[in-house]
């Protein structure tokens, strides 16, 4: 599985650059701030929830510290998505955060 460094994402969001993120934690860990760009499916609403998400492009997959990302990560290249994992999830995130909408 691909991986990309926190440090990678905020530069490309810094650039504005075109990045998907999709955050897979739970509710009440993204109420305490996740990153405003990224898009909440909770991990456990994935296999329901995958079709919401464009084929066509590459996707950041983001948790706390990278494990549930990491399946997230593998569910989704088995449904033939481009996906990378955030490494370290958002234990090494150093960006802006907020609280989920």
């Amino acid at each position: 599985m691909k991986t990309i460094q926190p440090k990678q994402v905020e530069e490309q969001l810094t650039n504005n650059e075109k990045i998907s993120i999709i955050d897979v934690r739970q509710n009440e860990e993204v109420a305490n701030g996740m990153i405003p760009e990224a898009t909440h499916i909770p991990l456990d609403e994935l296999p329901e929830r995958y079709n919401e998400i464009p084929k066509g492009e590459e996707h950041v997959m983001v948790c706390r510290s990278g494990n549930r990302s990491g399946k997230a990560a593998q569910f989704l290249q088995e449904k033939g998505f481009s996906v990378l994992n955030m490494d370290g999830g958002m234990l090494k995130w150093n960006g802006q955060t907020e609280p989920k909408k």
